[in-house]
């Protein structure tokens, strides 16, 4: 006789999976209705900026009207949070920064510039998740559709993310990088803090960045793979204030991996560290290995002490004609190879990689800033100090 069917188990199973499946559900609901109210809340910031100040413009209103307004809307929805004159005022300058068409000449001068160093920030603000940011035709024309198409932008980010952005940043190319890399990355607020203390930007696009992608990849592979580098990586959060060994080095790095992924930028995976390499009866191995998803391609990083030495390019070479002999899947993209060292002459560096066949980059590192912390903010600045001398000068006449 057939034993009967024990159905217990089963109406469990699919318990728990429907449970799971409307767990999910309402997580993507809760978020895809917080992002909305963002918009929402956003845009409307944007449309009382804008207002405040086309009546200043057309009916000559003096300041004093953002005290009036204000209190009119406070009264009228108590409930509300955000309408403070100060609030109001930053609504204005809110719109004032992004509707002004100077806030264009920089981007566009940069998206015309052809040259190899601008290529990574072309395709840095050419887009927006799978929407266009910024087109050619209309970044040229600078026409009222401009301000449509960065309006998209902006409303992806929280109020207080563009409070931190307009009070930390004047340059706009740096705030309009910013602003993508939010919107892409979803950073929280104090890692955006984080990212514009530790100059992102700069690192990411403006410094000069050492490697041979020009020669040893596809243009537009190249282009990409130049955009994952960054010419410098910060690695103060390792709280390093002492000479270590490499492997200590690798250990901390490991120890702070969420940090250090944060610090490589979007798309690094980990793999693994001391990667174990074969050829016949020897064996390598790699200090940290990465799989970028969107390059979709191996990023193998060697981490040196002490500056850049030639032969450092040759090591890395060798893995990497390894990597893709032995672990390149198809479909892949070459392996990339970064040496991360404590400084570097870049015209060495370009001597070293300008035979390498394989793409490899070099960047340096920095495990403290230049002043210690306690220090930060109680020294003179250069111009304090010429000031202090010029008044010296006088006062010795």
């Amino acid at each position: 006789m057939k034993k009967p069917r024990d159905t217990s188990l089963a109406i469990s199973t699919d318990y728990r999976q429907f449970v799971t499946e409307l767990k999910s559900r309402i997580a993507s609901a809760r978020l895809s209705a917080a992002r909305h109210v963002n918009r929402e809340l956003v845009m409307l910031y944007w449309d009382i900026g804008q207002g405040i100040v086309e009546k200043q413009k057309e009916l000559s209103w003096g300041e004093s009207v953002v005290e009036m307004v204000a209190a009119e809307l406070r009264a009228a929805f108590p409930d509300m949070s955000g309408f403070s004159p100060r609030n109001l005022r930053d609504m204005k300058r809110f719109y004032l920064n992004y509707s002004d068409p100077k806030f264009w000449r920089q981007p566009v001068a940069k998206l015309n510039d052809k040259s190899p160093s601008s290529a990574i920030w072309r395709q840095a603000v050419a887009k927006l998740g799978n929407g266009e940011l910024l087109p050619q035709p209309v970044a040229e024309t600078g026409t009222p559709n401009s301000i449509q198409i960065l309006q998209q932008l902006v409303a992806e980010i929280p109020w207080g993310h563009h409070l931190l952005i307009l009070n930390k940043l004047t340059d706009p190319a740096s705030r309009l990088w910013y602003l993508r890399a939010t919107a892409s990355f979803g950073w929280s607020r104090n890692v955006l803090l984080n990212q514009i203390k530790a100059g992102a930007y700069e690192r990411a696009v403006t410094e000069k960045k050492t490697h041979n992608f020009g020669l040893a990849l596809p243009e537009h592979f190249a282009e990409q793979a130049e955009e994952m580098l960054k010419s410098s990586y910060n690695l103060e959060f390792l709280g390093l204030r002492r000479a270590v060994r490499e492997r200590e080095l690798e250990d901390r790095l490991i120890s702070r991996l969420q940090a250090f992924l944060l610090e490589l930028g979007y798309g690094f995976c980990f793999v693994g560290r001391q990667h174990r390499i074969v050829l016949g009866k020897k064996e390598y191995f790699i200090d940290l290995l990465f799989y970028h998803r969107f390059l979709k391609a191996l990023v193998a990083f060697e981490l040196k002490l002490g500056p850049f030495e030639p032969e450092f390019a040759g090591k890395m070479d060798f893995y990497l004609n390894l990597l893709n002999d032995t672990e390149r899947a198809p479909g892949d993209q070459p392996s990339i190879g970064i040496i991360l060292c404590a400084e570097k002459d870049d015209v060495e560096v370009e001597y070293a990689l300008r035979t390498k066949t394989n793409p490899i980059g070099v960047a340096a590192y920095t495990l403290q800033s230049k002043l210690p912390g306690e220090l930060k903010g109680r020294l003179p600045t250069a111009k304090q100090l010429a000031e202090i001398v010029r008044l010296e000068m006088e006062r010795q006449k």
